[in-house]
């Protein structure tokens, strides 16, 4: 049975920036990466090596810890460096790409035609397993693992994040076969979250074999946390895998085509693009094409959105898990107090989620921030701002502060199972105390996952 979740906390951020709703496709990138720091606590076991071939599908490294878990190449080409950092930890693996892309050889098979075990396998093999995480801990899900329920959040609520009705418009089929491959690996149920604010697109809300949820809220209403949390909550002893809805797409495509294809539509937005819109682009690219066309130079690219994304250079190179790239003002200079500051008066062009500036009367504002965090760390103290963002029925400032000391029975009774980095991202951004509170949830977590799993 369907269920329908109101929330009455969280946060809508508005950024000048959106995507406008048209698609371009962007030429071949020359070179490919892929990252092993895209996959926490991944040790790769190298399969290749400098200078040789590889086909897109082709498989480059495994996990030293689970050697079914395998990683693949987005493209066809050579490799043309693995990048070491530190005790030759390898940060990257680098590909050039061909210009017209060859595909490992896989067989079209009819998910409906396989048993549970056989579509497990497929996807190993395929190298498409990375795409499926598994909540507690929020790493990729553990294939010996029985997950309870998986869950593929349908919209994302983020800051200028992709339409996913737009972006899975006309990819019913492939999004569908991608439910039917999840519904085999799991005994339980495959959750679908929709935005209840407005109508699905036929992709989505007609997905059949699933149990499609609505949501009704701000922003985190679309992060798959929020929606395990409501519906399905997560206990110490049980799993619940989660899927990009993308993702979702590309696993089926793999099924409907025995093909490793990753090639996916991204938002490109931000208060300093000029052209702010959707481009289809294969996996890992380097986003150099996507960057090139800014209002200024002082700029921070953002693989991923501005709450949880990850800083890359203007030639970095697209996130595994990341669908768009958003590009904002650096914000490395000082602000004085009367004329940019807190004490600016009135105050209409400063965001703020408390009613320090009169912005907060303009709900609907739309506004072009910076990375300037406005002040530094100090004394986390109780201001009651966090609770107002956190939609969980969970103590999100006792979990940060167990988070930080280390105390682990005070992370497992206050929730610490429930909960991944990014559900603390509007905590984070509100906190009075600026903590950076993804990062002490994330060690919490690793805490816990040693110690306790």
């Amino acid at each position: 049975m369907s269920k329908t979740v109101k929330l009455r906390k969280g946060l809508s951020i508005n950024l000048i920036g959106g995507a406008e709703e048209v698609i371009s496709k962007s030429s071949v990138s020359k070179t490919f990466s892929v990252k092993p720091s895209d996959f926490h606590g991944l040790i790769p076991k190298m399969v290749v090596k400098e200078g040789d071939s590889v086909k897109a599908g082709t498989i480059i490294f495994y996990s030293k810890y689970n050697e079914s878990i395998k990683f693949a190449s987005p493209v066809s080409g050579k490799v043309k460096a693995i990048v070491r950092g530190e005790k030759r930890r390898i940060l990257e693996v680098l590909i050039t790409a061909d210009s017209e892309l060859s595909y490992e050889e896989g067989s079209v098979t009819k998910v409906a035609d396989l048993d549970g075990e056989t579509v497990k396998s497929m996807i190993l093999s395929s190298g498409l397993w990375p795409m499926i995480k598994q909540r507690p801990i929020d790493v990729v899900a553990d294939p010996s693992k029985q997950p309870k329920a998986i869950f593929v959040s349908g919209f994302d609520s983020a800051p200028l994040a992709a339409d996913l009705n737009y972006v899975l418009k006309g990819r019913g089929d492939e999004f569908q076969e991608g439910l039917n491959a999840l519904a085999k690996l799991t005994s339980g149920k495959v959750h679908l979250s929709l935005d209840g604010k407005g109508a699905a697109d036929a992709s989505l809300s007609s997905a059949k074999g699933v149990q499609i949820n609505t949501i009704i809220g701000k922003h985190p209403a679309g992060n798959v946390g929020t929606q395990i949390h409501h519906i399905d909550p997560v206990n110490k002893g049980e799993f619940v895998w989660t899927v990009n809805a993308q993702d979702v797409a590309l696993i089926g495509r793999y099924f409907l085509s025995g093909k490793y294809d990753v090639r996916k539509v991204i938002a490109v937005v931000g208060s300093e693009v000029n052209k702010p819109q959707y481009f289809e682009v294969v996996s890992g690219m380097n986003v150099a094409e996507l960057t090139s066309d800014l209002k200024s130079d002082n700029v921070r690219v953002i693989s991923g959105n501005v709450l949880t994304g990850e800083k890359i250079e203007k030639d970095g190179y697209l996130g595994f898990y990341d669908n768009q790239i958003t590009i904002i003002p650096e914000g490395d200079h000082l602000k004085f107090a009367f004329t940019e500051g807190w004490m600016v008066p009135l105050g209409f062009k400063k965001f703020s989620n408390s009613r320090l500036f009169a912005s907060k009367m303009t709900p609907n504002k739309k506004f072009a921030l910076d990375t300037n965090t406005n002040g530094e760390e100090r004394a986390f103290v109780v201001t009651g701002e966090l609770e107002k963002v956190f939609p969980f029925d969970i103590l999100p400032m006792q979990l940060a502060k167990a988070a930080i000391t280390d105390d682990i029975d005070g992370m497992e009774n206050l929730g610490i199972y429930e909960v991944a980095p990014e559900d603390f991202a509007l905590c984070e951004f509100v906190c009075t105390s600026k903590i950076d509170i993804q990062d002490k949830i994330r060690k919490g977590l690793d805490l816990i996952a040693q110690e306790c799993m």
